[in-house]
C-alpha cells in the first residue's frame, strides 16, 4: 500500500452547490456555516465556503448563482467535484420542470460521472411544499442517478431543519467517492508496471 502515500492526499472535497435562482442556496450555505439565516441577495458569480465535516475532512462548497446567464457557467464548477448538492424550492411547483431540466443537463456532464448527489428539498416550511418522495419523482432522480449514490434531504434553510443530516450525508458520500477513486488510481498504477 506504499503507493498511495506518494500522492498528496488532500483531506476534503469540492462540492458544487447548484439549483435555480431563489431555490435558497446562499441562505442554506450561511445557515450551514453560521447557524443563523440572514437576508441574501441573488448571487452574481459565486460564494465559496469551507466547512469542517468531521475529523480532518473539509468540504468546500461552491454556491453558484442560478440565474439563466449564470447557469451557462455551471459546468466550470463540476470539474474535480467530490459530490454535488442540488437545491430545489419544493414549494415552487411552477419551476420544477425547469429545475428538472437543469438537473438533467448537469448530470449528463462527463466531469461528474459517478459523482454522488444530494438533493436538498428546501422550503419545507412553506404550504404545499412537495415531500422528498414527490421531489424524487418530479426530478426523475432514480433515472438520472442510477449510476451513482444519491439522496434527497427535505430541509428548511430558515430554521436549519434537515441541514445537519444533509451535511453528514454529503460528507459520507464524498469520503466514499474519494476512496473509490483513489483505489481505482492505485489499481491503474499497479497494472502499468
Amino acid at each position: 500500500m506504499g503507493l498511495q502515500n506518494t500522492k498528496p492526499s488532500g483531506k476534503g472535497a469540492n462540492i458544487p452547490m447548484l439549483g435555480l435562482d431563489s431555490a435558497g442556496k446562499s441562505t442554506l450555505l450561511y445557515k450551514l456555516r453560521y447557524k443563523d439565516a440572514f437576508i441574501t441577495v441573488p448571487t452574481i458569480g459565486f460564494n465559496v465556503d469551507m466547512i469542517e465535516a468531521g475529523k480532518d475532512f473539509t468540504l468546500t462548497f461552491w454556491d453558484v448563482g442560478g440565474q439563466k446567464k449564470m447557469r451557462e457557467l455551471w459546468s466550470n464548477f463540476l470539474e474535480d467535484a467530490g459530490g454535488l448538492l442540488y437545491v430545489v424550492d419544493s414549494s415552487d411547483k411552477r419551476r420544477l420542470e425547469e429545475s428538472r431540466r437543469e438537473f438533467e443537463l448537469i448530470l449528463k456532464n462527463e466531469s461528474i460521472k459517478n459523482v454522488p448527489v444530494v438533493v436538498l428539498a428546501n422550503k419545507q416550511d412553506l404550504p404545499g411544499a412537495l415531500n422528498a418522495e414527490e421531489i424524487t419523482r418530479k426530478l426523475k432522480i432514480k433515472k438520472y442517478c442510477s449510476d451513482r449514490n444519491w439522496y434527497v434531504q427535505p430541509c428548511c434553510a430558515i430554521t436549519g431543519e434537515g441541514l445537519p443530516e444533509a451535511l453528514q450525508r454529503v460528507a459520507t458520500f464524498a469520503r466514499q467517492y474519494k476512496k473509490s477513486k483513489e483505489t481505482f488510481i492505485t489499481l491503474k498504477e499497479l497494472n502499468s508496471f
